[in-house]
Order: structure tokens, then C-alpha cells, then sequence
């Protein structure tokens, strides 16, 4: 496994301070703005290994609102959260439209974002959405999880369950235990309810929905949905993966990136999804 290398820009330690934007360090932008928006148990900083291989393009690491330097504030809705986004890109974006990639959360928020404005967006590459919502099971789960929110031990356990590298875990628990558990729970229960956000069809780029070979199934079990909605849309799985695997392999993911939004072109260790058009 290829461990988290720190950033330039701020100490690992601090789950607040990672930058949002990232100016293109070889003197270069190669493909135009890329956009990586972040799970809901991290912060922004989870993209450093992307930030870091991306370094001839402007890179824009969006807080989301109630996470990373945004624990304060409320959680307003995946439609807010969208919202918040697109204002972000238009603000910092220096190519007009981007290339948005998310994971987990930020799937789902992407998601929002290729419904409300389809305009800012010239690719997207979303992994791990859920989009058909969840059975009793993972509410239990979430519901037990919240229960155990204060307690540092579990942070921890759950960096080792996610295969977080050493040398991150201490910054994931740290920012865990920053993070509300009301900000989680109202959260969770919107991403969970599932569904796909009105307009999506309106969305006419190119979309590369990505699940873990190895994660819930609940998340390919949503492609036909979204495919529906986005006839266009190409369907994977990473080989081998879990959840969380921009970090789990980010070298596979990073070249996943490149080829999807560099080239446009699927990359090729990913699997075709049965039951899609694409397998």
C-alpha cells in the first residue's frame, strides 16, 4: 500500500488546515481544473496523494460545510452542499468549467452539482454513490456508529477498518472526533434515503460511475438508476477495492482520474459492471 505522503502546504496533523486551492506546481495546467470532493467521515485533506500526482493542474479541494475547517457549521442538505460547491468553482475555477470527481459523499454531492449546474462541469467521475438508498442493516450500523462518535478508540478502529496508512490515522481520528455527530446524523439520513436529484438528465457530459469490486454492493446496485438518467454514462469496478480506495491504491486511482479526465478514455484494469451497458 502506498502510505499518504504529507502535503507542503500544512502540518498532517491538523484535519482543518488543508488548502482548498492547489495552483499548478509543474508550470503547467494540462487538462483544465480538477474538483475532488471529499468523503463524509474525512476532510479534504484525504485527497493529498490525488493533490500531489495532479501537480501540473489547478486543484480544488472544497471543504464541505459541517467538515474539515467547516465543523461549525450546520449541514443544510445535499442541495445547499451542492450549491456551496458551485459557487466555490466559480470563484476559484481558473478554466471556466471543471473536472469533478468525488467519492462518497462527494459522489453524492457531485451528483447534485451535474443537476444544478451542469454548466461548471466538462467531466465527472463519482465512486462510491449511493443513490438507492440503504436497508436496516447499514442504518444499524450508522446507528451504532453514532452512539460510539466521542470515543477515540473507535476512530482509530475504523482508520484501520478503512485501511487508512499509518501515518494518517492520527490525523482521521483527530478529525472524527471534530466532526458533530448531529452534522453526521442529519447527513446520513439524507444520503441514505437514496434517490437521484431532479434535472440530473439535463446533465449531457461525460460521467464515469466507479464501485469497489470489493464494497457494498448497494453502490452498483444504484447504476441502472443513474443509468436511466444518464444514458451516456459509463459503469466499473475497481478491481480488488473497498470504499475508500483513493487511498487503498491511489496510484490506480490517480491514473483512473488521468485517463477519464486527461484522455477520456475508461481505464483499462477497471472492470465492467454487470448489468450495465457496459458490461
Amino acid at each position: 500500500m502506498t502510505p499518504l505522503k504529507p502535503s507542503p502546504h500544512v502540518p498532517r496533523q491538523d484535519p482543518a488546515g488543508y488548502p482548498e486551492v492547489h495552483p499548478p506546481r509543474a508550470g503547467r495546467d494540462g487538462a483544465g481544473t480538477l474538483v475532488f470532493l471529499h468523503g463524509g467521515n474525512v476532510g479534504n485533506w484525504m485527497w493529498d496523494p490525488q493533490v500531489q500526482s495532479f501537480a501540473d493542474h489547478q486543484v480544488l479541494t472544497p471543504h464541505l460545510p459541517g467538515f474539515g475547517a467547516r465543523v461549525d457549521e450546520d449541514w443544510e442538505g445535499l442541495d445547499s452542499a451542492a450549491d456551496d460547491v458551485a459557487a466555490f468553482i466559480a470563484d476559484e475555477s481558473a478554466n471556466g468549467t471543471v473536472h469533478l470527481v468525488g467519492l462518497s459523499l462527494g459522489a453524492v454531492v457531485g451528483l447534485r452539482v451535474l443537476a444544478r449546474h451542469p454548466e461548471l462541469v466538462q467531466s465527472a467521475l463519482v465512486s462510491g454513490a449511493v443513490v438507492d438508498g440503504v436497508g436496516a442493516a447499514v442504518r444499524a450500523a450508522a446507528a451504532l456508529q453514532l452512539r460510539l462518535w466521542d470515543s477515540e478508540w473507535f476512530w482509530r478502529l475504523q482508520a484501520s477498518a478503512f485501511g487508512i496508512p499509518e501515518d494518517g490515522r492520527r490525523l482521521y481520528t483527530d478529525h472524527g472526533l471534530s466532526t458533530r455527530a448531529d452534522t453526521m446524523r442529519a447527513m446520513l439520513d439524507e444520503v441514505y434515503a437514496g434517490g437521484l436529484p431532479a434535472g440530473l438528465s439535463g446533465y449531457a457530459g461525460p460521467l464515469l460511475a466507479v464501485a469497489g469490486q470489493r464494497e457494498p454492493k448497494l453502490v452498483a446496485r444504484g447504476f441502472p438508476a443513474l443509468h436511466r438518467e444518464l444514458p451516456q454514462a459509463q459503469f466499473r469496478l475497481a478491481p480488488g477495492m473497498h470504499h475508500a480506495w483513493s487511498i487503498e491504491d491511489p496510484l490506480l486511482f490517480n491514473s483512473m482520474v488521468r485517463a477519464w479526465a486527461v484522455h477520456g478514455t475508461v481505464h483499462p484494469r477497471l472492470l465492467p459492471a454487470p448489468g450495465t451497458n457496459n458490461s
